[in-house]
């Protein structure tokens, strides 16, 4: 997410104004509620066809001899390890990155500048989560944004399913707190621009997820499922 998202945000200040990286990616259909529930069918059918053959497998071989019944528990496991490492992927997202070796106190200096900037866009509650936490809370139309410095999660009203997006600012030496500040201004000029912008990671249960993410981002998941009932059309979070 180049600083040209920043940019449109900043001049327009209209959500409906369309991000500048909508057009490097022409051929995708802008996000909406029908495209994210087609998303979540279709992820849901690929978890299936992955899974579905060793479940068989398992269901079969005690049938043909019980013997076997540790070979169909190896293959449970399988059929499980494959849902777990479509979740890990979708965990990486809201996950930080290691600060580069031998440069921590200058990456520390420039964070405190960047978390006062960030601060200026975020109200007393979502300050608190970043602090504790290190992912600002953010709502929308299409349910409440997770973003990291790293990506963003979606949880869709209902708070039972999860969309996580790997996206990010292409300046490399910015701070933590800059890039998630990038990612909040293009999701407030345009979220569904945004949603179709970003590359999808995972798509599925947010209790899988949630076994997966660190400890602070179970506390930010937490954070959303305790929001509830969230006004997700608010385009803010404000619990």
């Amino acid at each position: 997410m180049a600083t040209g998202a920043v940019q449109a945000a900043v001049a327009g200040s209209a959500r409906s104004a369309p991000l500048p990286e909508l057009a490097g990616v022409r051929w995708r259909p802008r996000a909406s509620e029908s495209s994210l529930r087609r998303t979540e069918r279709l992820w849901l059918a690929c978890t299936v066809a992955h899974t579905a053959p060793f479940l068989a497998v398992a269901a079969l071989l005690p049938a043909l001899k019980l013997l076997l019944i540790p070979m169909a528990l190896l293959a449970v496991a399988q059929a499980w390890i494959i849902a777990e490492l479509y979740a890990a992927r979708g965990a990486a997202v809201v996950r930080p990155r290691r600060l580069p070796h031998g440069r921590a106190g200058e990456c520390e200096a420039a964070e405190r500048t960047a978390l006062g900037l960030l601060g200026d866009l975020l109200d007393h509650h979502s300050r608190a989560l970043h602090a504790r936490t290190g992912l600002v809370l953010e709502g929308g139309e299409l349910g409440a944004w997770l973003l990291g410095e790293s990506g963003a999660v979606l949880v869709r009203p209902g708070g039972h399913r999860v969309h996580c997006y790997c996206v990010k600012a292409t300046e490399a030496a910015l701070p933590a707190a800059d890039r998630i500040a990038h990612l909040l201004l293009a999701l407030r000029a345009d979220e569904t621009g945004f949603a179709t912008v970003a590359n999808v990671a995972f798509c599925g249960a947010r209790w899988r997820l949630r076994r997966r993410v660190d400890r602070r981002s179970r506390l930010a998941l937490d954070a959303v499922e305790n929001a509830r009932p969230l006004r997700y059309a608010s385009g803010r979070a404000n619990n």
